[in-house]
């Protein structure tokens, strides 16, 4: 699902994986909107699911995570109908539209929410209706195959891709972070990413989160 679009701009291309429903990865992708202000890179959006990730072993999960994932299907399936319509420019504006009301506002993955924020990026409200439906699940699970292919199976959202030291995409789980930094700070985290796809053989860095998101 990736495109050739960055190649006539110049600028470095991110691929970046997200499940709207995720507050970490919403985190994430606030952090990459400030690195396109500080550094010449242009994001390149793309869904994943944590409802498709955990669907083989939903049964293991608890209870209050399994009915987290079963609404997750909604807004991921409402996403990749948009961009099915209207094309892969729409999947960024839409994934802000969605993240504000479901995080920073604290609606949730509501029906209201997703109808709204539809209607903010200047979609039909109707596109809603595809919450529950299935008829594009085979672009979204490919959309979802093609960031895990490149990460490998253990791991959630966001999934990041970089360039590595050949120029080969490198893909990461992370980073994982809270408030989005800003500014310099931003700047200083994308060349660390950078710095640790550069290193061959390189896989992760991980501590123990003792805060949650700050959705500033």
């Amino acid at each position: 699902m990736s495109d050739n679009s960055t190649a006539t701009t110049g600028k470095t291309p991110v691929d970046f994986w997200f499940d709207p429903l995720c507050p970490w990865a919403w985190m994430t992708s606030r952090w990459m909107l400030e690195v396109e202000k500080v550094r010449d890179v242009e994001v390149r959006w793309h869904v994943m699911s944590l409802s498709v990730l955990n669907e083989d072993r939903i049964d293991e999960l608890p209870e209050e995570y399994r009915e987290l994932l079963e609404k997750g299907w909604g807004p991921v399936r409402v996403v990749v109908a948009a961009q099915q319509k209207h094309g892969d420019e729409i999947v960024g504006p839409l994934y802000t539209a969605l993240g504000t009301r479901f995080h920073n506002q604290g609606e949730g993955p509501t029906r209201e929410a997703v109808e709204g924020a539809l209607l903010d990026v200047g979609l039909p409200a109707e596109l809603a209706d595809f919450a529950d439906s299935d008829v594009y699940d085979t672009e979204l699970r490919a959309s979802h195959k093609e960031g895990i292919d490149k990460v490998g199976q253990d791991v959630g959202t966001p999934v990041i891709a970089v360039p590595g030291a050949d120029g080969e995409q490198i893909a990461f789980f992370g980073p994982v972070v809270t408030p989005a930094p800003k500014g310099e700070d931003a700047a200083k985290l994308w060349d660390g990413t950078l710095l640790v796809a550069s290193i061959p053989g390189f896989y992760e860095i991980k501590r123990t989160r003792t805060q949650g998101p700050i959705f500033d």
